[in-house]
């Protein structure tokens, strides 16, 4: 079933607004349907101009080619914003702050509906149909707000230098808004309450934040009972080798004789 917008009623296509970025934007909601529905390389610009009742040379006007758009569609700040490694790592700041700026970018997303889900049905077909996008999503910005957050977490553990146990902790900081998006429909089935408004998500993401600080204080309280550096691993206390004397066959066979069956 195809997941494009349905054409505007006459009635509705006049309060359209007509400047560029209501038409970019229609572009852009359109393209992402398609390609979410069929993938980048299935779907066409004319079927995308059509979909927005935009006209086809106005792709090509506002983001130069399909590949162009793809991209956009892929990077639009509605549906995926990013986070400057500055907004995370900053010594002016506490962590908390940091993490608040991290959670309210998977949060925000949710507030645009319809959007997120077609955005997550994107992310995953491009995965299956790679294009390059996802690979430069990665490193142009999921490792730099990786490192920010590293950075800042070493800072309040007042640790040097990143081990593994630290990089760890970032990922499983991040995994809890990633989770978010990726079970929006089992929390729409269990307890759509919880993401049902946009008050409903913005305590949501204060409550991310509780819990990623929380996992840090208890990274911070194993460090403390470990008393070794992450990752270090403890060897155990090498015993004085005895020497193992093997008795002979004949006093073996005297201890422990066999009856034979």
């Amino acid at each position: 079933m195809s997941t494009a917008p349905p054409s505007p009623s006459p009635a509705s296509a006049k309060i359209l607004r007509s400047d560029g970025v209501e038409a970019r934007n229609r572009l852009l909601d359109a393209a992402l349907a398609l390609f979410a529905e069929k993938g980048f390389a299935k779907t066409s610009t004319r079927e995308i101009a059509l979909a927005a009742q935009i006209n086809i040379a106005s792709i090509s006007y506002y983001f130069g080619d399909k590949a162009g758009l793809y991209k956009a569609v892929f990077t639009d700040p509605r549906s995926n914003p990013t986070v400057p490694p500055e907004n995370i790592d900053n010594p002016d700041h506490p962590l908390e702050w940091a993490l608040g700026n991290l959670m309210r970018s998977f949060v925000e997303p949710l507030k645009q509906g319809h959007l997120i889900q077609q955005c997550m049905k994107l992310h995953f077909r491009e995965m299956l149909e790679p294009t390059g996008i996802w690979q430069e999503e990665v490193d142009g910005h999921i490792k730099p707000a990786h490192d920010a957050l590293v950075a800042a977490l070493c800072r309040h553990l007042a640790i040097a230098k990143p081990d593994d146990e630290i990089h760890r902790l970032a990922m499983a900081i991040s995994g809890l808004g990633v989770m978010l998006h990726i079970c929006t429909d089992v929390t729409i089935a269990v307890r759509p309450a919880l993401i049902a408004s946009h008050a409903a998500l913005d305590v949501y993401c204060d409550r991310l934040v509780d819990y990623a600080m929380a996992l840090t204080a208890a990274e911070r309280q194993r460090r403390a009972v470990t008393g070794k550096p992450a990752g270090h691993k403890t060897k155990p206390v090498s015993a004085v080798k005895k020497p193992v004397h093997t008795p002979s066959l004949s006093r073996r066979s005297t201890r422990n004789p066999t009856t034979p069956t």
